[in-house]
């Protein structure tokens, strides 16, 4: 059904210092930009399968009350009516989390057939994915985002990693409708940045592709802009 990366990136040599959150993602479904990537400058929160749309602002508030993903969402999760069907994963400063609903582990009658469950994390980042066509997907997407240059913009390196995880089969399904997004927040970005920090293709048979295209349309608009003030 999806794919995605959570990101926690440094900013600054010194411990303590100030950080990035990012979430990149893509579906055989519509609009996964409204429901799957959660992001402030405390930490990212991702929620897919069926998800539950309020369930990613509740887990920021929690974050900006100074708590951490692995003591606000197992609460908010108890609370879900629909938690054995959820897959969430997140990061915060110093802690990561991540669930698989039963339903998605242990498949039931419920009419979904959720296989190829998978997750994979690091240091700095978690990638989980459901109705995948082979559990090398999370590898790729991860493997993608480690070997990346630092240097480059995170969007740019986060559209790699999503790209990585499609080449090596992605979900599993074909849509004519299918989505994708990233969504980055950076305090420390420029004013100006922020077209990239947050991109989405909302249906299309090549969701990827197109987020691409946004992508390289938008720097350049903006590169020539920069030029003429």
């Amino acid at each position: 059904m999806t794919f995605s990366i959570c990101v926690r990136e440094s900013l600054s040599e010194d411990e303590g210092g100030p950080l990035r959150f990012a979430v990149g993602v893509t579906t055989a479904n519509p609009t996964i930009g409204v429901f799957t990537p959660f992001v402030s400058e405390d930490g990212a929160v991702a929620t897919q399968a069926l998800t539950q749309g309020d369930l990613g602002p509740r887990a920021l508030d929690g974050l900006a009350d100074g708590r951490s993903v692995a003591g606000a969402l197992p609460e908010l999760l108890d609370a879900a009516d629909n938690a054995e069907q959820l897959q969430v994963h997140a990061l915060d400063e110093d802690s990561s989390f991540v669930h698989h609903g039963d339903a998605l582990i242990d498949p039931t009658d419920d009419g979904y057939d959720w296989d190829r469950v998978a997750h994979r994390s690091g240091e700095h980042y978690s990638v989980a994915g459901n109705f995948l066509a082979d559990e090398r997907v999370v590898d790729a997407v991860a493997e993608a985002y480690e070997e990346a240059d630092q240097s480059r913009l995170l969007a740019e390196r986060l559209l790699d990693a999503l790209e990585a995880g499609d080449e090596a089969g992605g979900d599993k399904r074909e849509s004519e409708a299918s989505s994708a997004a990233i969504k980055v927040v950076d305090p420390d970005a420029p004013l100006a940045h922020e077209w990239y920090d947050d991109l989405r293709v909302d249906a299309s048979p090549t969701p990827l592709e197109d987020l691409r295209e946004t992508y390289e349309l938008g720097k350049r608009y903006h590169e020539d802009v920069s030029e003429e003030w």
